[in-house]
């Protein structure tokens, strides 16, 4: 017994040695977010050139997004009584989705008429950010890059990852928010 207690002593002393922190196998600084950026850059320009191209083909007066979608009024309402709906406010709407090439993914009766609470439910942000833009009334064709619609993941049904969409929204009513 008293020869295995300095074999003990001699593992207790160098099993108790402080620990040491562990280096990375590989340190690649900042080298994703780059690859993701460029992939990201390439990917805008591309879907901006297809979206330039269908506004050259298609004779109508496309407004510039300050959300960085573009747009045109298939019908437009000259009424200053009517108003764009506000925080709250319930919009009852149609709406076709297309991919850029003109293929419908979902028809207005596929989707149904939708009713949405502005900014207080989950919408793809380019619809969200176009029906402010709307009156009661009105029908606008949007085109939205990828990041304004489903971005990288779709819808995960018809709508592919990083699809750019063709969107025509008829906006029925829009009811004021009921303040209680």
């Amino acid at each position: 017994m008293y020869k295995l207690l300095p074999l003990a002593l001699l593992l207790l002393v160098f099993g108790c040695k402080t620990p040491e922190a562990r280096r990375p196998v590989s340190s690649k600084s900042g080298s994703f977010i780059n690859e993701s950026a460029a992939r990201n850059k390439a990917l805008n320009a591309k879907e901006q050139a297809a979206i330039e191209t269908i506004m050259q083909q298609n004779n109508q007066n496309y407004i510039a997004s300050e959300s960085g979608f573009w747009y045109y009024y298939n019908t437009k309402v000259e009424s200053d009584t009517l108003k764009t709906p506000a925080f709250g406010d319930i919009v009852n709407y149609n709406y076709n989705v297309k991919a850029l090439n003109g293929s419908l993914i979902y028809s207005k009766a596929d989707i149904k008429t939708q009713n949405y609470a502005m900014d207080q439910e989950a919408l793809f942000t380019g619809l969200r950010e176009g029906l402010k833009l709307m009156k009661t009334g009105e029908t606008v064709t949007f085109l939205f890059p990828s990041q304004k619609a489903y971005g990288y993941y779709g819808d995960e049904n018809k709508i592919g990852t990083n699809t750019p969409l063709i969107c025509e929204v008829t906006v029925n009513a829009i009811t004021p928010k009921q303040d209680h």
